[in-house]
């Protein structure tokens, strides 16, 4: 007896395929997921404090001396 409306990919052991295509297809998204988290690269400049950042800006030659000094007792004040 034949089926007119049904294959051999949905009786019998065919589900089988389907699930691990599908296993494959969640693991694919899941492995790019994580990869994409854990390989990005972070900003550092946000985890900086006023100290350093102050001390960056004096080492390039942003400020003179004297506002350096000026800035760096603010910010020991605050």
């Amino acid at each position: 007896m034949t089926h007119m409306y049904t294959n051999d990919l949905f009786f019998g052991w065919g589900w089988i395929i389907w699930l691990g295509f599908l296993f494959l297809i969640f693991s694919s998204v899941g492995n790019w997921g994580y990869s994409y988290r854990a390989h990005r690269k972070v900003d550092g400049s946000a985890s900086k404090d006023a100290s350093a950042i102050l001390n960056e800006r004096y080492a390039r030659g942003d400020l003179t001396r004297v506002e350096y000094l000026e800035l760096k007792a603010d910010i020991a004040s605050a």
